[in-house]
């Protein structure tokens, strides 16, 4: 029994292909929003690239933009089709190409699902890449002078600022690396002499951040140095001064914007899945009712489109079968191949006779 049969007369026929025409252009445009969604977060991901440790976090958009410029051929491609549909001189080119159009419809709609579903998935690998990325760029913070790093400072500064945050997991993150430049530390200083030497790495350790740590809501100045050490400030007691330091973690900052924004552009493609999916169902009902048309030369006749020529079961089963012929068929021509190279091989006995 056929999935989701239909008939139709030839009033139904052309509605049916005038609004697939119409909806395929409507996923055009959805093919340009997938698109521009791909590119948008390409060009977010780019402007931090700086903190993030490696490429994978670029599979999203790299997928969006992907899919977003196939769906544009693929439904650019269907509305010809549709319109072509209405004369049945101009369709009769299109019949030998459809069947392979639809499948290769039904491959893109399975990567487009899977796209939606990584959009949602990517949270753990870039967490992940933002934890060693803003790792490695709070150790160059200090590093001004050095060519490739001498823009780090600046960046995190800059990032800290824009999300209100403070190191990688909260501000005593860098009381664990120097992030201060030996060009600026006074070396003759008894302090900092007695801070490197109390380091077994030599490093000028101090628990204090730099100044874009610092929360303008804050209602006293920003107390940025001696930050634990509530003896070196007036009325100051650093666990309760909430205000004063930002306490939340770049890291968390970041993948939240980062996994809002994927979440919302899952969201968006699952929604451009389903419209293509009905426009894949449309097309290929239009197909069949056209192909089962009785009399061609009768194009008012009744005709029946359908989804599936059988049961979901039955094309599942018939499936199965062509592929377990196809593997068989394999197997024969590789047989018959070794079969024909044993027999070449052979050299003929020759008998002479003196």
């Amino acid at each position: 029994m056929a999935l989701l049969k239909v008939k139709f007369n030839q009033k139904k026929r052309v509605k049916l292909a005038q609004g697939l025409w119409l909806m395929n252009w409507f996923s055009v445009f959805a093919g340009i929003l997938v698109f521009s969604m791909g590119l948008f977060l390409k060009i977010e991901l780019r402007k931090r690239s700086e903190v993030m440790d490696n490429s994978e976090s670029h599979l999203v958009p790299n997928s969006l933009i992907l899919m977003g410029i196939l769906s544009c051929a693929f439904n650019g491609f269907a509305g010809k089709i549709c319109y072509d549909s209405l004369d049945p001189a101009k369709f009769a080119k299109w019949k030998p190409l459809l069947k392979p159009y639809l499948a290769l419809c039904f491959v893109f709609n399975i990567l487009v699902f899977f796209v939606a579903l990584i959009c949602f998935l990517m949270r753990g690998s870039l967490d992940s890449t933002l934890a060693q990325g803003l790792k490695n760029g709070m150790k160059f913070y200090r590093d001004t002078d050095t060519p490739g790093r001498c823009f780090m400072k600046k960046t995190i500064d800059m990032l800290q600022i824009e999300f209100k945050c403070c190191g990688n997991n909260g501000y005593k993150d860098w009381f664990e690396i120097q992030w201060i430049s030996n060009r600026y530390l006074d070396f003759s200083s008894k302090e900092v002499k007695d801070r490197i030497k109390s380091n077994v790495d030599g490093r000028y350790l101090v628990d204090g951040v730099p100044f874009s740590c610092c929360n303008p809501s804050s209602p006293r100045p920003c107390i940025q140095y001696q930050v634990t050490n509530n003896s070196a400030h007036y009325s100051y007691d650093y666990q309760t001064e909430e205000l004063n330091l930002w306490n939340r973690g770049c890291r968390e900052a970041l993948l939240s914007y980062y996994s809002g924004m994927m979440s919302s552009m899952g969201a968006v493609t699952l929604l451009v899945w389903l419209f293509e999916m009905s426009v894949m169902i449309g097309l290929r009902l239009l197909h069949t009712s056209l192909e089962s048309i009785p009399n061609p030369e009768d194009p008012e006749c009744e005709s029946e489109g359908w989804v599936l020529e059988n049961s979901l079961k039955d094309t599942f089963k018939s499936a199965l079968e062509n592929l377990k012929k196809l593997g068989k068929f394999n197997q024969v021509e590789a047989g018959a191949e070794g079969a024909e190279g044993e027999e070449g091989g052979k050299t003929p006995a020759i008998t002479t006779v003196s």
